[in-house]
């Protein structure tokens, strides 16, 4: 390499320099944006994509033309896969944060999450989207992994709940992108055509390639900088991204350089003696802490949030809408959390993340119970189905909007403050780690409960809520935050 060469990479590394410290705090927004974004949109791809009837026959799981799906375990199937990739990438991300650092992590991430979705993409049969939807959960799963720890690192204590639910709005931004283009789709060729789906599985590409040419920009956390001895680079970092090297900055480096030295790098060995109690070297219940992660992001999936966001067209075909107003409502229906997270963001310092938590599962109770009751009437009589759906539409919009005010940050937010600072990265990994499991065991029955339980399955969303209240209640004590 030349030295005009080195020079050049050197300048666009150290570019951040030249931010204003406002400037740089937005890049590291924009980025963790764009990161998360490309997560939502995955996660809400498959809804558009499933209602495609050219989709429905290359992977053979219902008829053509209409669409109809006749295989809701291979269906399930295809989703969930997804996210057995998502619990791999969440292990290699928390193992890649803590050894490369968050941003090459993130960029690494960003190389499988490309290669899935262009694969996914090209499907030619099931056995192929499979494979694909494998290798984008892996880099999802990284993403999700690191992302909350870089924003937790870089903002102040605080203020991280804030920082961290306005990020979180990428990722109802991403779900509703995803509906939205399928609703456009769905008029190309009467819905048939490939484009349809091939074209909505393709732009999950585009926030991963803006990742690859970007986020190498960024500079990384003084966490992970002073934690592999790179003092001076944390220090600079540090007082840039704050803005001042006051005293109250020169603190929270000494602090950072102090618990540096206690860090344990992530790994698989000291992942299972967390989970199994046997290291409480940096604080006391260790495993209590990450059990309570990993079920809390399992109760938060069988809130009923995944119904919702993976099969909104099936629930709205189920109110007796058309496939054009299906995909329209559920565009709408997903953008609706975009509103809720910026309340999330509002509230989140101000409640508390446990009261956040306890009322969002009353409301959450609430409108699934009522939803459950006006399918139901609409059951008994079907007269009445035609005049019902709008009301049990607005009792779906409602569980977005409550979901994505409470549960929807919350439940990422936790596991980056619970665990001491030297852990972060590994303990976010045990909360992406129950998302995955808990996401991937939804979508794979939710399908399934829907074909024979129909609407009814509301009213056990409902009743699981109900439950989760005082789960929260009695274990999710209040936690001192880490900073």
């Amino acid at each position: 390499m030349s030295k005009h060469s080195g020079s050049a990479k050197t300048g666009l590394r150290n570019a951040w320099k030249r931010l204003s410290p406002g400037q740089l705090n937005i890049a590291i927004q924009l980025f963790s944006l764009t990161s998360i974004f490309f997560e939502g949109y995955d996660q809400g791809v498959m809804g558009g994509v499933n209602a495609a009837p050219d989709y429905v026959r290359v992977v053979n799981i219902g008829q053509y033309p209409s669409g109809t799906v006749t295989n809701q375990t291979k269906q399930g199937g295809i989703i969930s896969i997804y996210y057995l990739g998502a619990l791999v990438g969440c292990f290699l991300g928390g193992w890649a944060a803590d050894r490369i650092g968050r941003i090459n992590g993130l960029f690494c991430a960003a190389i499988f999450a490309l290669v899935g979705g262009a694969l996914q993409a090209a499907t030619q049969s099931a056995t192929f989207i499979l494979l694909a939807r494998t290798l984008t959960g892996i880099g999802t799963g990284a993403l999700t992994g690191i992302t909350p720890v870089l924003i937790a690192e870089m903002s102040r204590a605080e203020h991280r709940g804030g920082f961290l639910g306005y990020v979180f709005i990428a990722n109802y931004l991403g779900i509703s992108v995803a509906y939205w283009l399928s609703f456009g789709l769905a008029f190309v060729d009467n819905g048939l055509s490939a484009v349809r789906w091939r074209f909505l599985l393709a732009f999950q590409c585009f926030p991963a390639i803006i990742l690859l040419c970007g986020i190498r920009l960024l500079p990384d956390s003084p966490r992970y900088l002073a934690s592999v001895g790179r003092y001076e680079e944390a220090k600079e970092v540090l007082e840039h991204v704050r803005g001042s090297d006051g005293e109250e900055v020169q603190r929270e480096y000494k602090e950072i350089c102090a618990v540096s030295q206690e860090a344990k790098r992530t790994s698989p060995v000291e992942f299972a003696k967390v989970l199994c109690g046997l290291d409480n070297s940096l604080a006391p219940h260790l495993g209590r802490r990450a059990w309570l992660c990993i079920w809390l992001q399992m109760m938060a999936s069988w809130t009923g949030i995944t119904a919702v966001t993976a099969y909104s067209p099936v629930l709205l075909s189920q109110a007796g809408y058309s496939a054009i107003k299906q995909n329209g409502l559920a565009g709408g229906l997903n953008t609706i959390g975009i509103v809720g997270t910026i309340i999330s963001a509002q509230i989140v310092d101000r409640l508390g993340r446990r009261k956040c938590l306890i009322w969002g599962a009353f409301g959450l109770f609430v409108v699934n119970l009522v939803a459950a009751a006006l399918y139901e009437a609409s059951r008994g009589n079907a007269a009445l189905a035609t005049s019902i759906a709008p009301a049990a539409v607005t009792m779906l919009f409602l569980f977005n909007l409550i979901y994505a005010s409470t549960w929807g940050t919350v439940a990422f937010l936790i596991p980056t403050e619970i665990f001491p600072p030297e852990m972060r990265a590994q303990g976010n990994g045990f909360g992406v780690s129950g998302w995955a499991l808990g996401v991937g065991w939804t979508v794979l029955i939710n399908p399934i409960m829907f074909a024979h339980l129909e609407s009814r399955t509301y009213f056990l969303f409902a009743g699981l809520n109900l439950l989760w209240m005082p789960i929260i209640f009695f274990f999710y004590q209040r936690q001192k935050i880490a900073a």
